[in-house]
């Protein structure tokens, strides 16, 4: 089981209750593709082929172009994916669990780097900023389908 890298400067742990069906959670994370509609923090995103472990997608975000792979996929339960970005080298995990009417998301992830080294205070609070953000337009896509 892949981890996040507990040694990182950066480190930002959240979760939020969504109240939707697990499949519906799950397709919105796992479209990649389809982030920069629901997703404003992502100006665009692509996946070449099936989401697989081993595949890489690009994706926009910030200002910053990223090339994360896919380290790990157990369908509806977990994703981990990561990769370099200007110096940062970032693991993310991310968990589904369905639990009644209602799927508990949680995301940790880790930044290290140069960068991170430098600033790190500064790079930990726009992590967790971009985290919660990104979970909070899950949460909304997901219990309002446009």
């Amino acid at each position: 089981m892949v981890t996040i890298d507990e040694t990182a400067p950066a480190i930002v742990r959240l979760s939020t209750t969504i109240d939707a069906p697990l499949t519906t959670v799950w397709a919105l994370h796992t479209d990649i593709a389809a982030w920069p509609t629901w997703n404003p923090d992502i100006d665009q995103a692509e996946l070449d082929g099936p989401l697989l472990p081993g595949r890489s997608f690009g994706w926009r975000t910030h200002g910053l172009d990223i090339t994360s792979t896919v380290h790990e996929l157990v369908p509806g339960e977990r994703i981990v994916w990561g990769g370099p970005a200007d110096g940062i080298t970032g693991i993310h995990v991310w968990t589904f669990e369905q639990s009644g009417d209602h799927v508990t998301v949680r995301t940790e992830e880790s930044w290290s780097g140069a960068p991170v080294e430098a600033a790190a205070d500064q790079l930990t609070k726009a992590l967790h900023d971009s985290l919660e953000n990104w979970l909070s337009h899950l949460k909304s896509r997901a219990e309002h389908p446009a």
